[in-house]
């Protein structure tokens, strides 16, 4: 006597009328299906009882409609099998559109394929134990044992193929749709002028993403990215990346955590973080983004990793306006443009320096790492160069803004 448990059945790609699977149900004797299909009422009673009582999530003695449902399902995949079992060439369409129906299903339900593959796999337990009974009452030969239980295996996995092809193409849409809605939320939460808050929040539900009181716009620069290494992002950020740079909306940025999932999640790419804003000042905080990450291309802000622009908003101020820099650069630092280029740095880097440190000369010569009588000198040198102007309040405060804003340009003042 062949008995126990089943084989264990994997799903496996869909593959139509595989050859295997003709193979195995041609290995039945003729009539065997007539044989059998008395006693299939009985089984598809038994295997729904067993799938409501082993498998919570079908559990619903109070929803008459579900029970039908699970109840046609049973009924179909067996009765799919005496078909197949009457005739290899029967049409398996039909019922493999109903399994992608219930795949669909679960997924449209929001459900893993978990309840319904170990339903499954009950199902199949639970035939093969009744077959065996029909075997050991002499009500079936004992040799047809081994054909049934390849069959009945093979007609599992191309029903667990269906259903998961049918939740895969649900999944995959709702994904789609879902990421649509998104994208649109990422654009009115930066749209200028800024979108109602009634707005935001009714968009932001239908794309299920909870409101924050406080947001960051971060931008990625991901153009020599392949598609498929584009940054992996927590589910309660927004994002899009079919632009250069891709856009990330942070929710309560400031919150724990927040700064090692935005690392985490840009790694390895340049990238800029806007100021935390309000929920209708999303702009300002992806126009600060991308001034910041245009300083990092250009080498004025770091150049890899991620620039928060928080640590840098004097820079960002200093160029905002670069034409207006150079104006003052112009009508303050002209007389250093008589001096050989050599000399001119020095001299602009002290003067700098010396501003900063408020006129401390000894200061000066630490950070410059030279002696305190080569400061004095150069000093002496400025005062030539520019007079009374250099003891100026106003000039002075312009000077230094010039001088900060070329030094951190790559070539130099």
């Amino acid at each position: 006597m062949v008995n126990g448990s089943p084989p264990t059945t994997g799903i496996v790609a869909e593959s139509g009328r595989d050859d295997e699977t003709q193979a195995a149900f041609r290995a039945f004797p003729a009539g065997l299906h007539d044989h059998l299909r008395p006693y299939f009422s009985d089984i598809t009673e038994e295997v729904v009882r067993a799938i409501k009582t082993e498998i919570h999530e079908y559990d619903r003695p109070r929803d008459d409609t579900y029970t039908h449902v699970v109840h046609r399902g049973v009924e179909q995949a067996l009765g799919g099998f005496l078909a197949r079992m009457a005739e290899q060439d029967t049409d398996w369409e039909a019922v493999k559109a109903t399994y992608q129906r219930i795949g669909r299903g679960e997924a449209d339900e929001g459900r893993s394929l978990d309840a319904f593959q170990a339903a499954l796999r009950l199902g199949a337990r639970v035939t093969w134990r009744k077959v065996n009974a029909l075997v050991d009452a002499e009500r079936l030969p004992r040799h047809v044992l081994a054909a049934f239980g390849e069959a009945l295996f093979l007609h599992l996995d191309e029903m667990a193929a269906a259903t998961t092809i049918g939740y895969t193409e649900a999944r995959l849409h709702a994904a789609g749709e879902l990421q649509v809605r998104r994208t649109r939320l990422i654009d009115l939460l930066t749209a200028d002028p800024a979108a109602s808050t009634d707005a935001i929040t009714d968009l932001a539900h239908i794309a299920q993403w909870p409101v924050p009181r406080e947001l960051a716009v971060v931008v990625v620069d991901h153009a020599r990215v392949p598609e498929a290494a584009r940054p992996i992002v927590p589910p309660e950020f927004l994002a899009c990346f079919d632009a250069q740079p891709g856009v990330m909306v942070v929710p309560d940025p400031e919150g724990p955590g927040r700064g090692r999932a935005i690392a985490g999640a840009v790694s390895g790419l340049r990238a800029a973080v806007g100021p935390t804003v309000a929920l209708d000042e999303g702009a300002r905080s992806l126009r600060w983004a991308l001034d910041a990450l245009e300083l990092s291309r250009r080498g004025v802000l770091p150049g890899s990793g991620v620039v928060r622009c928080a640590d840098h908003l004097a820079t960002l101020l200093l160029f905002r306006d670069e034409a207006l820099v150079d104006a003052i650069a112009r009508r303050h630092l002209r007389p250093l443009e008589a001096i050989r280029a050599p000399q001119r740095e020095r001299l602009a880097e002290t003067l700098l320096c010396w501003l900063q440190c408020g006129h401390n000369a000894s200061e000066v010569a630490g950070r410059l790492a030279v002696h305190p009588q080569t400061v004095r000198y150069r000093l002496r040198q400025l005062d030539e160069v520019f007079g009374d102007r250099l003891h100026d309040p106003a000039a002075q405060f312009e000077m230094q803004l010039a001088l900060r804003a070329l030094s951190l340009r790559p070539d130099g003042p």
